[in-house]
């Protein structure tokens, strides 16, 4: 999947690439990190740096925003549908951001897996009614952790999934 969306951005810098994968919902920094280490050979320090930045580029965006685009395209059933979806699916995962709020908030998106990143933080903020300052802090500092360990684990220095990756 990676591969896929990297192909659109060919002829870009490797550091903007890395910042778009980044700002991506599905890729995000977990995947942007290893793509710029492994495919586009650049260092740890390049890669975390505009992973990071191309991470929290939608953050203050998706903060803002989300509240009155969800207002406004509500109007229409099929999006009042996916919201409530999205809402719903981002209650039952964002559990340590109902009880631990803003702690909760950075732990969640701090953790490495698939849906804990910036953009589905940035929903759990918004669900859990974060406000912004505070949820723009805890997201970068969720995102900072993220990418500090997503970084560890390529360069080998943490274990993943049983094996170390780059030894």
């Amino acid at each position: 999947m990676t591969e896929k969306i990297a192909e659109l951005f060919t002829g870009m810098p490797n550091e903007a690439i890395t910042a778009c994968l980044a700002a991506l919902p599905i890729t995000e920094l977990r995947g942007s990190i290893p793509w710029a280490t492994f495919v586009l050979d650049m260092t740890w320090q390049q890669a975390i740096m505009w992973s990071i930045l191309g991470n929290l580029i939608p953050v203050p965006f998706i903060l803002l925003l989300l509240k009155p685009a969800e207002q406004y395209l509500s109007r229409w059933s099929i999006m009042d549908r996916f919201f409530q979806w999205l809402f719903a699916r981002t209650r039952r995962r964002g559990k340590v951001v109902e009880r631990f709020k803003a702690i909760g908030l950075i732990l969640f998106v701090a953790i490495p897996l698939p849906v804990t990143g910036a953009w589905t933080g940035s929903v759990a903020a918004h669900v859990f009614g974060v406000k912004f300052l505070p949820a723009l802090l805890c997201l970068i500092a969720g995102v900072c952790i993220a990418g500090t360990v997503v970084t560890l684990a390529c360069q080998g220095v943490i274990e993943i999934g049983g094996q170390f990756t780059n030894l």
